[in-house]
């Protein structure tokens, strides 16, 4: 008699026991929301209650072969790695990037609470429910269900559950560190599916992003005499459309974004204008601008910045040529020795990730995709994810999926589907069985 195959012997999602769990991490969601200096999560809340659902199945406990790593670099903000042991050395696949963080969620915008997970249906509602405590939940069904029937695998599946995905203002405290202790050296000897997507679609291609804030200074006057103003509104408008321009010119729609179905090629737009206020009689003497710029991960972020400064070096050098709005309308004024002024800074910059579209994690994800949820059509969107491209850098072949919504990731109402979830602890369980082929 055959022995019975690795999907057999884990079988399909216990619901039960991932509502419940669930519930109890959305219950802690508002003790985990990352916007600081103001919300500091407490990932520790979340790893208590993992810690809970997998003890009993544990070498702690001498109940089960999981291995069980709490790692914390600054209080109550604790990351946590299991460990189901393979027979084989080297031979290994993880789940990363389920965060115990999320988005700041205001109640008064929400048609219920968003801290206290509710039913609808197949809704599951609630801040993280898609983004990302219903994977934390779900990989955690995931590891409990190996410990509980113990599989005989030869590859061991390691699970990360991380802190400090959501903001980066506070270093060392999540996967960045891991990494850089070497914890997580061992999962480059196999593939990382970073569970941290939606839609249930291997994404195989996410954009960089770089905050830029475009600071323009004229001259203060009396509307009614703009013959003796620099106009900044103007310029502003002006200089941006230069460098728009030049952005796409210098780094237009790249071949490769096609192969990898990027809906947009890169992009560089205004998304906020600011002024000093005053009446509106008056031409102001100063304005920002701020935006960002979504690129292909085909370039690179360093090479945009740099392109950036130069045309704003060349607009100042040249700003009597800029294109005016009006017969009175300029940016120098002579007699008094004025010019106007741009100055551009930029905020912290990330770069995008093309996976390797060639690596057995990826095929096995398409096919488990297909064979699971019946389709399978990877996507890339130049919406950025942190901390995946300097994993790559670092040697691991990241391959990414999630079973949330996209409609509600970091939106009011958020929900996730049960019925995605379970689709996605099937794609979990064929990749683990494919692997051991």
């Amino acid at each position: 008699m055959a022995a019975p195959s690795v999907t057999q012997t884990v079988g399909d999602l216990n619901k039960d026991s991932f509502v419940t769990l669930l519930s109890k991490l959305i219950g802690e969601s508002k003790h985990v929301q990352n916007n600081p200096p103001d919300l500091i999560p407490e990932e520790d809340r979340i790893v208590g209650h993992v810690l809970d659902h997998l003890r009993p199945f544990s070498t702690a406990t001498g109940g089960g072969p999981l291995i069980i790593n709490h790692v914390t670099y600054k209080p109550k903000r604790g990351n946590l790695i299991v460990e189901y042991p393979g027979t084989q050395p080297g031979k290994i696949l993880s789940f990363v990037g389920m965060h115990m963080d999320v988005v700041t969620a205001n109640p008064s915008d929400w048609d219920f609470d968003p801290f206290i997970m509710s039913i609808e249906g197949d809704k599951l509602r609630g801040r993280g429910t898609t983004d990302c405590l219903g994977h934390v939940a779900l990989v955690a069904e995931l590891m409990k269900r190996l410990g509980e029937t113990k599989p005989q695998l030869k590859s061991t599946v390691v699970a990360v559950f991380i802190a400090s995905e959501e903001n980066s203002s506070i270093p060392g405290v999540g996967v960045d560190a891991l990494v850089k202790d070497g914890l997580l050296d061992k999962l480059k000897q196999g593939p990382l599916f970073w569970i941290d997507t939606a839609d249930k679609q291997p994404c195989i291609g996410t954009g960089g992003m770089i905050p830029w804030k475009l600071e323009v200074f004229g001259k203060l006057f009396h509307s009614g005499l703009a013959h003796k103003a620099i106009n900044p509104l103007e310029l502003a408008m002006e200089a941006l459309k230069v460098i728009q321009l030049r952005f796409y010119k210098d780094f237009p729609p790249h071949p490769k974004e096609q192969v990898y179905g990027f809906a947009t090629p890169s992009t560089m737009k205004p998304t906020q204008w600011s002024y000093p206020g005053g009446g509106i009689n008056q031409i102001p003497a100063d304005c920002t601008v701020c935006g960002d710029v979504r690129l292909t991960p085909f370039y690179d972020v360093n090479d945009v910045i740099k392109k950036l400064q130069e045309y704003v070096e060349e607009l100042n050098a040249n700003i009597e040529n800029v294109d005016t709005r009006g017969p009175v309308s300029k940016y120098v004024l002579p007699d008094e020795n004025l010019r106007g002024r741009l100055s551009i800074t930029f905020d912290e910059a990330l770069s995008g990730v093309a996976c390797n579209l060639d690596s057995r994690g990826y095929h096995v994800l398409c096919k488990a995709t297909k064979d699971v949820v019946g389709h399978v059509q990877p996507y890339s969107i130049t919406g950025s994810l942190p901390l995946i491209r300097e994993l790559q850098d670092e040697g691991f072949d990241v391959q990414t999926c999630g079973y949330g919504l996209m409609a509600t990731y970091h939106a009011k109402n958020e929900y996730c589907l049960l019925s995605d979830m379970c689709q996605g602890y099937g794609v979990f369980v064929s990749i683990i069985s494919q692997l051991e082929d």
